[in-house]
């Protein structure tokens, strides 16, 4: 006769065999999505040191990175709604990102590599996030400095604009963007996870 912990463990196994197959399904159907064309956003999450970051991509590029502060379910119905509702979980499209986001945060990569598809971001927004890559690895500039690279010096407020909107944050490093006294700032994916990203940079 079975016992209340065997019809435990029978369930416990019973949702683990179903959660592993409901994972293949997915992953075969996005497989096949995207071999007949019809898989536009593709999104994954990896865990990192400032916490889980949501990766989506389109075949332009690298889209969106996103905090979990952002609520990721949240970016993910704003990609279906700015981009396409034909948004899938398919972790291969997004592999080469999450290698090299491991590497930088294991201190091996100073810049990121991979493609990006800048259609979020647009004018004079998309003109200072074009120019952050310009502040190198473990230097900061301040928003004023950002301002004249862009080539609009009195507009450092909409550099803060600019930079609290970024939908790349880390791979486009708005955190090295700093106050004129040294002071952090602020920062969309908080005051300790920009602080992480600095200290990271500044021990290489």
């Amino acid at each position: 006769m079975k016992t209340e912990s065997d019809l435990t463990e029978a369930l416990h196994q019973a949702v683990v065999v179903d959660s592993d197959h409901l994972g293949r399904l997915r992953h075969r159907l996005a497989v096949a999505a995207e071999t007949v064309g019809l898989l536009d956003v593709a999104y994954r999450t990896v865990d990192t040191p400032v916490g889980s970051l949501l990766l989506a991509a389109t075949n332009a590029g690298l889209v969106r990175v996103a905090y979990a502060n952002e609520d990721h379910d949240h970016v993910l119905q704003t990609l279906s709604d700015r981009i396409s509702p034909r948004i899938l979980h398919h972790p291969n499209r997004l592999d080469a990102t999450a290698r090299e986001l491991d590497e930088y945060f294991a201190g091996r990569r100073h810049a990121f590599s991979v493609t990006l598809d800048w259609r979020l971001s647009a004018g004079f927004r998309a003109t200072v996030l074009q120019h952050l890559t310009d502040i190198e690895y473990g230097h900061t500039a301040s928003y004023a400095t950002v301002a004249r690279l862009a080539g609009r010096p009195n507009a450092f407020r909409a550099v803060g604009t600019a930079c609290a909107t970024n939908p790349l944050p880390v791979v486009v490093p708005c955190h090295r963007v700093v106050k004129s006294d040294g002071s952090m700032g602020g920062y969309l994916g908080g005051a300790d996870a920009k602080a992480v990203l600095l200290a990271l940079e500044a021990a290489a």
